[in-house]
Protein backbone atom coordinates (compact mmCIF):
# COMPACT_ATOMS: atom_id res chain seq x y z
CA UNK A 1 0.00 0.00 0.00
CA UNK A 2 1.16 3.42 -0.80
CA UNK A 3 0.32 6.38 0.95
CA UNK A 4 0.37 9.92 0.64
CA UNK A 5 1.13 12.00 4.03
CA UNK A 6 0.43 15.68 5.15
CA UNK A 7 1.27 17.01 8.34
CA UNK A 8 0.26 20.85 9.32
CA UNK A 9 0.20 20.93 12.62
CA UNK A 10 2.24 23.99 13.43
CA UNK A 11 4.69 25.38 11.47
CA UNK A 12 6.21 22.82 8.80
CA UNK A 13 4.45 21.65 6.07
CA UNK A 14 5.55 17.90 5.33
CA UNK A 15 4.44 15.08 2.66
CA UNK A 16 5.99 11.96 1.69
CA UNK A 17 4.95 8.72 0.64
CA UNK A 18 5.26 5.59 2.32
CA UNK A 19 5.05 2.28 1.00
CA UNK A 20 4.19 -0.87 2.77
CA UNK A 21 6.65 -3.14 0.92
CA UNK A 22 9.28 -0.71 0.07
CA UNK A 23 9.66 1.65 3.05
CA UNK A 24 9.78 5.83 2.74
CA UNK A 25 9.76 6.44 -1.31
CA UNK A 26 9.91 10.49 -0.88
CA UNK A 27 9.51 13.07 1.31
CA UNK A 28 9.78 17.31 1.67
CA UNK A 29 9.48 19.49 4.11
CA UNK A 30 9.09 23.37 4.07
CA UNK A 31 9.84 24.97 7.49
CA UNK A 32 8.04 28.55 8.18
CA UNK A 33 11.24 29.08 10.78
CA UNK A 34 12.03 32.43 8.88
CA UNK A 35 8.40 33.57 9.07
CA UNK A 36 8.32 33.70 12.69
CA UNK A 37 11.44 34.36 13.49
CA UNK A 38 10.56 38.31 13.58
CA UNK A 39 7.84 37.58 15.85
CA UNK A 40 9.67 35.33 18.84
CA UNK A 41 7.05 32.70 18.43
CA UNK A 42 4.80 31.11 16.00
CA UNK A 43 1.78 33.39 14.56
CA UNK A 44 -1.34 31.28 14.22
CA UNK A 45 -2.52 33.14 10.99
CA UNK A 46 0.40 33.38 9.02
CA UNK A 47 1.00 29.68 9.40
CA UNK A 48 -2.09 28.97 8.17
CA UNK A 49 -1.45 31.59 5.10
CA UNK A 50 1.56 29.66 4.86
CA UNK A 51 0.33 26.31 4.63
CA UNK A 52 -2.13 27.34 1.95
CA UNK A 53 0.68 28.74 -0.15
CA UNK A 54 2.85 25.59 -0.06
CA UNK A 55 0.80 22.43 0.31
CA UNK A 56 -0.02 21.82 -3.11
CA UNK A 57 3.37 22.73 -4.68
CA UNK A 58 4.81 20.03 -2.23
CA UNK A 59 2.36 17.24 -3.41
CA UNK A 60 3.01 17.50 -6.50
CA UNK A 61 7.18 18.08 -6.17
CA UNK A 62 6.62 14.55 -3.37
CA UNK A 63 4.54 12.20 -6.16
CA UNK A 64 7.72 13.14 -8.82
CA UNK A 65 10.41 12.67 -6.14
CA UNK A 66 8.74 9.25 -5.82
CA UNK A 67 8.12 8.58 -9.94
CA UNK A 68 4.33 8.34 -8.94
CA UNK A 69 0.95 9.65 -9.95
CA UNK A 70 -2.31 10.02 -8.72
CA UNK A 71 -3.47 6.63 -9.81
CA UNK A 72 -0.54 5.04 -7.77
CA UNK A 73 -1.48 5.91 -4.61
CA UNK A 74 -3.45 3.92 -2.35
CA UNK A 75 -4.85 6.14 0.35
CA UNK A 76 -4.17 9.59 2.25
CA UNK A 77 -2.77 10.05 5.63
CA UNK A 78 -3.14 13.62 7.24
CA UNK A 79 -2.45 15.30 10.61
CA UNK A 80 -6.26 15.70 12.65
CA UNK A 81 -4.39 16.87 15.64
CA UNK A 82 -3.81 17.89 18.00
CA UNK A 83 -2.01 21.25 16.64
CA UNK A 84 -3.07 25.04 15.53
CA UNK A 85 -6.72 25.01 14.18
CA UNK A 86 -5.82 27.01 10.99
CA UNK A 87 -2.98 25.06 10.23
CA UNK A 88 -4.66 21.51 10.89
CA UNK A 89 -7.60 22.35 8.65
CA UNK A 90 -5.46 23.25 5.68
CA UNK A 91 -3.92 20.25 5.88
CA UNK A 92 -7.14 18.06 6.19
CA UNK A 93 -9.07 19.98 3.42
CA UNK A 94 -6.13 18.71 0.92
CA UNK A 95 -6.41 15.24 2.00
CA UNK A 96 -9.92 14.92 2.07
CA UNK A 97 -10.25 16.78 -1.80
CA UNK A 98 -7.61 14.65 -2.37
CA UNK A 99 -8.92 11.54 -1.33
CA UNK A 100 -12.24 11.99 -2.83
CA UNK A 101 -10.63 12.89 -6.17
CA UNK A 102 -8.94 9.92 -6.00
CA UNK A 103 -11.47 7.78 -4.67
CA UNK A 104 -8.91 6.40 -1.97
CA UNK A 105 -9.43 6.24 1.95
CA UNK A 106 -8.58 9.06 4.50
CA UNK A 107 -7.05 8.47 7.42
CA UNK A 108 -6.53 11.09 10.44
CA UNK A 109 -3.25 10.79 12.18
CA UNK A 110 -2.49 11.75 15.96
CA UNK A 111 0.20 14.21 15.67
CA UNK A 112 1.84 12.87 18.44
CA UNK A 113 1.28 9.15 17.32
CA UNK A 114 3.23 10.13 14.20
CA UNK A 115 6.36 11.13 16.37
CA UNK A 116 5.92 8.01 18.67
CA UNK A 117 6.11 5.77 15.61
CA UNK A 118 8.97 8.05 13.86
CA UNK A 119 11.78 5.31 14.93
CA UNK A 120 9.94 2.55 13.01
CA UNK A 121 11.22 4.36 9.99
CA UNK A 122 15.07 3.66 10.84
CA UNK A 123 16.67 0.35 11.30
CA UNK A 124 16.75 -1.23 13.94
CA UNK A 125 12.94 -1.32 14.46
CA UNK A 126 11.87 -1.05 18.09
CA UNK A 127 9.55 -4.17 19.07
CA UNK A 128 6.80 -3.32 21.68
CA UNK A 129 6.57 -3.17 23.85
CA UNK A 130 8.17 0.06 25.02
CA UNK A 131 8.16 3.19 26.95
CA UNK A 132 7.86 6.18 24.76
CA UNK A 133 9.54 9.84 26.00
CA UNK A 134 7.72 12.33 24.02
CA UNK A 135 9.18 15.64 24.04
CA UNK A 136 8.75 18.61 21.85
CA UNK A 137 7.69 22.13 21.62
CA UNK A 138 4.46 21.71 22.41
CA UNK A 139 4.35 17.96 24.49
CA UNK A 140 6.38 16.25 27.27
CA UNK A 141 5.04 13.25 28.01
CA UNK A 142 5.91 9.04 29.03
CA UNK A 143 3.72 6.66 27.53
CA UNK A 144 3.49 2.67 28.18
CA UNK A 145 2.99 1.52 24.69
CA UNK A 146 1.85 -1.78 24.24
CA UNK A 147 1.12 -1.68 20.70
CA UNK A 148 -0.36 0.78 17.81
CA UNK A 149 -3.11 2.37 19.64
CA UNK A 150 -2.52 0.60 23.12
CA UNK A 151 -1.22 3.63 24.93
CA UNK A 152 -1.39 4.93 28.87
CA UNK A 153 -0.01 8.21 29.11
CA UNK A 154 1.86 7.56 32.61
CA UNK A 155 3.56 11.00 33.23
CA UNK A 156 3.16 14.13 31.04
CA UNK A 157 4.45 17.94 32.00
CA UNK A 158 1.68 19.74 34.09
CA UNK A 159 2.84 23.01 32.38
CA UNK A 160 5.25 24.24 29.92
CA UNK A 161 6.89 21.26 27.81
CA UNK A 162 10.59 21.26 27.60
CA UNK A 163 10.43 22.00 23.89
CA UNK A 164 8.86 25.45 25.16
CA UNK A 165 11.07 25.56 27.97
CA UNK A 166 14.08 25.40 25.63
CA UNK A 167 12.42 28.10 23.71
CA UNK A 168 11.42 30.64 26.30
CA UNK A 169 15.05 29.99 28.45
CA UNK A 170 16.42 31.15 25.46
CA UNK A 171 14.62 33.96 24.58
CA UNK A 172 15.29 34.95 27.60
CA UNK A 173 19.65 34.74 26.68
CA UNK A 174 18.55 37.01 23.85
CA UNK A 175 18.94 33.97 21.34
CA UNK A 176 16.62 34.19 18.02
CA UNK A 177 13.30 31.86 17.19
CA UNK A 178 13.44 28.83 17.71
CA UNK A 179 15.82 29.17 20.46
CA UNK A 180 16.16 25.64 21.78
CA UNK A 181 18.87 24.32 18.84
CA UNK A 182 20.82 27.78 19.75
CA UNK A 183 20.99 27.34 23.38
CA UNK A 184 21.74 23.59 22.94
CA UNK A 185 24.90 24.87 20.67
CA UNK A 186 25.61 28.23 23.13
CA UNK A 187 25.12 25.36 26.81
CA UNK A 188 28.94 23.75 24.85
CA UNK A 189 30.97 26.95 25.74
CA UNK A 190 29.45 26.88 29.33
CA UNK A 191 31.81 25.51 32.43
CA UNK A 192 30.43 22.78 34.27
CA UNK A 193 29.28 23.36 38.06
CA UNK A 194 29.11 27.13 37.50
CA UNK A 195 24.97 27.35 38.71
CA UNK A 196 23.02 24.11 40.08
CA UNK A 197 19.80 24.61 38.75
CA UNK A 198 16.86 22.35 40.18
CA UNK A 199 15.96 18.75 39.10
CA UNK A 200 11.70 19.92 39.19
CA UNK A 201 9.43 17.25 41.06
CA UNK A 202 12.19 14.80 41.35
CA UNK A 203 12.20 14.68 45.20
CA UNK A 204 8.39 13.72 44.74
CA UNK A 205 6.82 10.21 43.54
CA UNK A 206 5.49 9.87 40.64
CA UNK A 207 6.06 10.20 36.67
CA UNK A 208 4.60 14.11 36.07
CA UNK A 209 7.10 16.76 35.36
CA UNK A 210 7.09 20.38 35.86
CA UNK A 211 9.59 22.88 34.04
CA UNK A 212 7.96 26.28 34.34
CA UNK A 213 9.86 27.32 37.48
CA UNK A 214 13.43 26.08 35.93
CA UNK A 215 12.46 28.89 33.46
CA UNK A 216 11.93 31.27 36.15
CA UNK A 217 14.85 30.18 38.19
CA UNK A 218 16.92 30.59 34.91
CA UNK A 219 15.19 34.42 34.32
CA UNK A 220 16.32 34.88 38.06
CA UNK A 221 20.04 34.00 37.18
CA UNK A 222 19.90 36.20 34.32
CA UNK A 223 19.00 39.29 35.95
CA UNK A 224 21.22 39.00 39.12
CA UNK A 225 24.18 37.83 37.15
CA UNK A 226 26.39 39.77 34.56
CA UNK A 227 25.46 40.09 31.11
CA UNK A 228 27.92 38.76 28.86
CA UNK A 229 28.91 35.84 25.97
CA UNK A 230 29.95 33.38 28.90
CA UNK A 231 28.09 33.88 31.48
CA UNK A 232 24.88 33.12 29.25
CA UNK A 233 26.59 29.90 28.03
CA UNK A 234 27.04 28.76 31.71
CA UNK A 235 23.26 29.54 32.34
CA UNK A 236 22.60 27.36 29.02
CA UNK A 237 24.70 24.58 30.23
CA UNK A 238 23.16 24.45 33.77
CA UNK A 239 19.53 25.13 32.29
CA UNK A 240 20.18 21.91 29.47
CA UNK A 241 21.72 19.95 32.58
CA UNK A 242 18.57 20.14 34.72
CA UNK A 243 15.95 19.19 31.82
CA UNK A 244 18.17 16.67 30.74
CA UNK A 245 18.66 15.23 34.09
CA UNK A 246 14.99 15.57 35.23
CA UNK A 247 13.52 13.62 32.23
CA UNK A 248 16.29 11.09 32.65
CA UNK A 249 15.01 10.43 35.91
CA UNK A 250 11.95 10.04 35.23
CA UNK A 251 12.48 7.56 32.25
CA UNK A 252 14.13 5.53 35.35
CA UNK A 253 11.25 6.08 37.74
CA UNK A 254 8.85 5.05 35.00
CA UNK A 255 10.82 1.65 33.66
CA UNK A 256 11.66 0.54 37.03
CA UNK A 257 7.37 0.99 37.28
CA UNK A 258 6.08 -0.82 34.31
CA UNK A 259 9.33 -2.97 34.16
CA UNK A 260 9.85 -2.19 30.56
CA UNK A 261 13.57 -2.37 29.40
CA UNK A 262 13.23 -0.20 26.53
CA UNK A 263 12.60 2.84 25.38
CA UNK A 264 11.39 5.15 22.57
CA UNK A 265 12.17 8.80 22.25
CA UNK A 266 11.11 10.71 19.91
CA UNK A 267 9.74 14.85 19.03
CA UNK A 268 11.94 17.67 18.26
CA UNK A 269 13.66 17.78 21.44
CA UNK A 270 14.63 13.61 21.19
CA UNK A 271 17.30 16.11 18.65
CA UNK A 272 19.29 17.09 21.54
CA UNK A 273 22.84 16.07 21.78
CA UNK A 274 23.18 16.27 25.52
CA UNK A 275 20.19 14.36 25.74
CA UNK A 276 21.18 11.47 23.77
CA UNK A 277 24.52 11.46 25.15
CA UNK A 278 23.07 11.13 28.60
CA UNK A 279 20.77 8.54 27.71
CA UNK A 280 22.97 6.32 25.89
CA UNK A 281 25.35 6.09 28.58
CA UNK A 282 22.57 5.41 31.38
CA UNK A 283 21.48 2.73 28.79
CA UNK A 284 24.10 0.94 28.94
CA UNK A 285 24.53 1.05 33.26
CA UNK A 286 21.16 0.16 33.56
CA UNK A 287 20.64 -2.28 30.56
CA UNK A 288 17.98 -1.20 28.69
CA UNK A 289 17.23 -0.24 24.84
CA UNK A 290 17.12 2.88 23.41
CA UNK A 291 15.85 4.00 20.21
CA UNK A 292 15.48 7.56 18.41
CA UNK A 293 14.08 8.89 15.27
CA UNK A 294 16.71 9.86 12.49
CA UNK A 295 17.59 13.89 13.13
CA UNK A 296 15.24 14.59 9.78
CA UNK A 297 12.33 12.82 11.19
CA UNK A 298 12.60 14.04 15.47
CA UNK A 299 11.08 17.63 14.09
CA UNK A 300 7.44 17.51 12.12
CA UNK A 301 7.52 15.92 9.36
CA UNK A 302 5.09 14.27 6.80
CA UNK A 303 6.84 10.82 7.08
CA UNK A 304 6.01 9.94 10.05
CA UNK A 305 2.12 10.71 9.44
CA UNK A 306 2.76 8.59 6.08
CA UNK A 307 4.00 5.64 8.36
CA UNK A 308 1.28 6.12 11.34
CA UNK A 309 -1.55 6.26 8.85
CA UNK A 310 -0.48 3.09 6.93
CA UNK A 311 -0.21 1.10 9.21
CA UNK A 312 -4.05 2.07 10.78
CA UNK A 313 -4.82 2.28 6.60
CA UNK A 314 -3.50 -1.45 6.51
CA UNK A 315 -6.01 -2.32 9.39
CA UNK A 316 -9.11 -1.30 7.42
CA UNK A 317 -9.61 1.89 9.29
CA UNK A 318 -10.39 5.40 7.74
CA UNK A 319 -11.59 8.67 8.68
CA UNK A 320 -14.90 9.81 7.42
CA UNK A 321 -15.00 13.09 5.14
CA UNK A 322 -17.43 14.90 7.46
CA UNK A 323 -15.07 14.50 10.35
CA UNK A 324 -13.40 17.63 12.14
CA UNK A 325 -10.18 18.73 12.98
CA UNK A 326 -9.13 18.40 16.62
CA UNK A 327 -6.72 20.87 18.35
CA UNK A 328 -7.09 18.93 21.66
CA UNK A 329 -6.68 14.80 21.28
CA UNK A 330 -5.88 12.66 23.97
CA UNK A 331 -3.64 10.00 23.21
CA UNK A 332 -5.45 7.37 24.94
CA UNK A 333 -8.59 7.50 22.85
CA UNK A 334 -6.92 5.82 19.81
CA UNK A 335 -8.36 2.16 18.92
CA UNK A 336 -6.35 -0.26 18.42
CA UNK A 337 -4.49 -1.88 15.64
Amino acid sequence: MKVLGIETSCDETGVAVYDSSNGLLAHKLYSQVKLHADYGGVVPELASRDHVRKIVCLVQETLEQAQLAAKDIDGIAYTRGPGLIGALLVGSSMAKSLAYAWQVPAIGVHHMEGHLLAPMLDEPVPAFPFLALLVSGGHTMLVNVQGIGRYDVIGESVDDAAGEAFDKTAKLLGLDYPGGPLLAKLAEQGVPDTYRFPRPMTDKPGLDMSFSGLKTHAANTVKKELNDLQTHANIAYAFQEAVVDTLLIKCRRALKQTGLKRIVMAGGVAANKKLREKFASASKADKFEIFYPSFEYCTDNGAMIAYAGCQRLLAGQFTDFDSKAMPRWSLETLPAV
